[in-house]
């Protein structure tokens, strides 16, 4: 059973011819052609979400995963729109989403029909490509070669782009017979310079006169070939290193909690911290305080190296380099001379004292949100994947160091609470090893769509830190000076409770340090239904004792 309609069968095989083998769809009416020959193909497969944001973030937590192109398929409307927030994460995460919209056809827009807007180019602010196809025979040659165009720019370029199928009715009309259509052969353009381009010589040469190296590391699949070229940099005493809980990246002369190094620096020491040399990779940054020292003590030179794109977020770029980070190290680590310097040793002393001290602090601190994460993070099973969702929750396992057994994910690419739990779904659903998913309540309860999916699996386990608001503007300054803060904190009274009675979960309450770790003590071992252990923490405490850390760390 394949849809009647010619068109729709172009999609699907071009979708097909470029290993496009996920496809995450919405129930509607006017996308019922795609909807029945995705689900029809054997090469396909599908998964029905009812909810449209929820559907675009659980897609992008599988092509997180899978590092390839998924698609969403929607109806006409309003239903699109509500695939945005999850298409700017794609588009800010270089993550490949093929979005397929069905519309209703031109002469049919803004005359008052239903479900019907102006969709042609409606993401044109964060998305890599756009099409409008058209629905007539004479068409044939002009929709495959945007098809081709499209979904080749989500494979080379890493980010979302958007193919809208205007369908005139009869929308149900199926046959037996379905047509793979030729399509231009897929060829990758690389965004890459050539290596030749590239003055390796210049670079050595400023990097083996320079006593003081800092290479800043964010958002970053793990990769055992950047892992390996960094290992070498961090033996060289005038190289430091500094990576974020979401690089994937472990070694013990890396900094890895960043904010526990800088948070408390005076002037004098941000100088002796001030680089000669800036090397950048990798996603979004989540901590402010690196932002704001590099802004101000600025290197003398400031090399990013990414493929596709480049990020002047110090305010002090110098060299954008189009390549992979890893090829680029090498070239260096091959001219690099030994250069005696006391920069990396210093702050590894550093490092060891503040690392004594935060010991020191959790030994003795209460119950609060602090607390909770030094437990959970030291309970998670090896070989597990973590899924962190945004605001307070990223900002506090920033401060622990996380078993480099785990694969650490965040939507950071816009910094988003609205589809983290949808995410870490879609990337459970990819993944053979337990998914831990750890989140706010605000969090948690915007995203509560996502439990309603049928394909969550039972090995999926969801720790939801309440503290009965926005934590995070307790944290941050400015909220608490203004006569507004339950509008910033919205504080509230909710339990998941119900919620995963309704959705098949298996619900577990902890309320205290002894509760919380007997709570997990068998949370992870295998069970019939997907867990969520809710740990309510203190909402009139939890920034105190945030505060009262970092004043011990000085």
């Amino acid at each position: 059973m394949y849809p009647k309609k010619e068109l729709a069968q172009l999609v699907i095989s071009a979708c097909h011819q470029f290993n496009i083998d996920t496809v995450v769809i919405s129930p509607g009416s006017r996308n019922a052609p795609l909807t029945v020959g995705f689900h029809n193909h054997p090469e396909f497969k599908t998964y029905s979400i009812v909810d449209e944001r929820c559907a675009a973030f659980f897609g992008l937590g599988i092509a997180q995963q899978n590092q390839k192109p998924v698609a969403i398929v929607c109806t006409s409307g309003s239903a699109l729109l509500n695939y945005y927030p999850a298409i700017t994460e794609a588009f800010y995460s270089k993550i490949p989403l093929v979005i397929i919209s069905a519309d209703r056809p031109k002469h049919l827009i803004d005359i008052g029909d239903g479900q019907t807007i102006r969709q042609e180019n409606v993401f044109r602010n964060h998305i890599l490509f756009s099409a409008n196809l058209i629905d007539e025979k004479n068409e044939k040659e002009r929709n495959c070669n945007l098809l081709s165009e499209g979904l080749q720019t989500s494979i080379s370029r890493k980010g979302p782009v958007h193919i809208n199928i205007p369908f005139d009715e009869p929308l149900y009309e199926t046959t037996s017979d379905f047509i793979d259509f030729e399509f231009l052969g897929l060829k990758i353009i690389s965004s890459a310079v050539e290596r030749s381009q590239i003055n390796y010589t210049n670079f050595s040469e400023i990097w083996n006169a320079s006593t003081k190296k800092m290479i800043l590391v964010g958002v970053h699949f793990p990769d055992e070939e950047l892992q390996q070229v960094l290992n070498y940099f961090s033996e060289d005493d005038s190289v430091l290193i500094f990576t974020e809980t979401t690089s994937n990246l472990h070694h013990k002369n890396f900094i890895n909690s960043i904010d526990q190094l800088i948070f408390s620096l005076e002037d004098v020491e941000f100088e002796k911290l001030q680089p000669e040399v800036l090397i950048t990779f990798g996603g979004m940054i989540i901590s402010k305080k690196i932002k704001q020292f590099l802004r101000k003590y600025q290197p003398n030179h400031h090399w990013h190296i990414d493929e596709l794109k480049s990020m002047n977020t110090y305010h002090c770029l110098s060299e954008f380099i189009k390549e992979q980070p890893s090829d680029f190290l090498k070239k260096i680590k091959g001219d690099s001379l030994v250069i005696k310097s006391d920069y990396q040793p210093h702050w590894l002393s550093k490092k060891k004292e503040k690392l004594k001290k935060h010991d020191e602090f959790l030994s003795k601190t209460e119950h609060s949100d602090l607390k909770v994460f030094e437990q959970v993070l030291e309970s998670i099973p090896n070989q597990n994947q973590l899924q962190i969702s945004n605001s307070s929750m990223i900002r506090y396992a920033q401060l622990f160091a996380i078993n480099k057994s785990l694969n650490v994910f965040c939507n950071r690419g816009t910094s988003g609470i609205d589809g983290s739990t949808s995410t870490a779904i879609g990337a459970a659903i990819s993944r053979k090893e337990q998914t831990v998913f750890i989140t706010g309540d605000l969090s948690f309860f915007y995203d509560s769509n996502a439990l309603w999916n049928k394909h969550i699996p039972s090995n999926f386990r969801i720790i939801l830190i309440n503290n009965s608001g926005g934590g995070i503007f307790k944290i941050i300054p400015g909220p608490a000076s203004t006569n507004a803060t339950e509008l910033f904190e919205t504080p509230h009274c909710l339990t998941a409770e119900h919620l995963c009675k309704m959705y098949g979960f298996e619900y577990q309450i902890a309320s205290s340090t002894k509760t919380v770790k007997n709570q997990l003590i068998d949370f992870y071992k295998a069970s019939e239904k997907p867990k969520l252990l809710e740990v309510f923490t203190p909402s009139d405490k939890n920034d105190v004792i945030l505060k009262q850390y970092f004043t011990y760390l000085k």
